[in-house]
Parts: structure tokens; C-alpha cells; sequence
């Protein structure tokens, strides 16, 4: 099971990044809105895992937590070259915003709902390393 979580992880981020295709060749506002269920703007529990090979991933959304958040930890996450999922977005606009606030990350809309499932994340923005869960 310990390593299943981050093989997950791995197809969940390469599904969401497909192929090799520039992220602005794709029409983002089609897959918009991006609505994860399961998660909730709020506070996470740090939690030590054991997660080998697990690349830095964030989980934020479209609100002022998570963009208060963004603002706060983009030079770790920069550093940690840390991907970002944006798992609650309403409109190409807010997703555009929250770019801005970090241009150098990779930031991504997708829905987070599979990934809640199989690991103990209630809230976000968190970031998820091979040493576990961290806000």
C-alpha cells in the first residue's frame, strides 16, 4: 500500500499533464469549472508519510485561503519545484490570477476527488511530499 499512494500520485499528475502538449495550446476554459468535492478550503493536519519518490505537489483552490497561501510559500514551492493542482476553480479568469501570483509554478485545474480518497486530506492548500502533509 505504501507504494501505491505514490505510483497513484505519479498517473494522476502525468493523466492531468498528458502529452507532451504546452499547456497553452489547450483551451483551459473547456475544462473549467474544476470542482473537487471531497476537499474544502480550511486547515490540514500535518501528517508524517513515508511516500518514496514522491514529487512536491500542492493542492490549493480559488479562494483567499489558498491564494494567501500561494503568496506565502511560492519561493518553497519554487525551490521544491513543487506541481500545483488547483482543485476548485470556477472561471479561466481566477485561474489566470492565480498564475500570476506564482508564473514560475506549474499550476494545473483538475479535481483532487480520487486523490481524497486515498490519502487522509480533508482541506486545502497543502503540500504533499515523500515525508507527508504539510500546510
Amino acid at each position: 500500500m505504501k507504494h501505491l499512494i505514490p505510483a497513484m500520485l505519479l498517473v494522476a499528475v502525468a493523466a492531468v499533464a498528458g502529452p507532451a502538449v504546452p499547456i497553452q495550446a489547450l483551451d483551459e476554459s473547456r475544462l473549467l469549472p474544476v470542482v473537487t468535492h471531497n476537499l474544502y478550503p480550511g486547515q490540514q493536519p500535518r501528517l508524517a508519510l513515508s511516500l518514496p519518490g514522491m514529487m512536491p505537489l500542492f493542492l490549493i483552490g480559488d479562494d483567499p485561503l489558498s491564494t494567501e497561501w500561494l503568496r506565502q510559500h511560492r519561493e518553497a514551492l519554487k525551490t521544491l519545484h513543487a506541481t500545483g493542482l488547483i482543485v476548485n476553480v470556477s472561471t479561466l479568469a481566477r485561474l489566470n490570477a492565480l498564475r500570476t501570483i506564482a508564473p514560475e509554478l506549474t499550476l494545473l485545474p483538475v479535481s483532487a476527488d480520487d486523490m481524497a480518497k486515498h490519502l487522509p486530506i480533508t482541506a486545502y492548500p497543502v503540500l504533499i511530499t515523500d515525508k507527508g502533509l504539510e500546510q
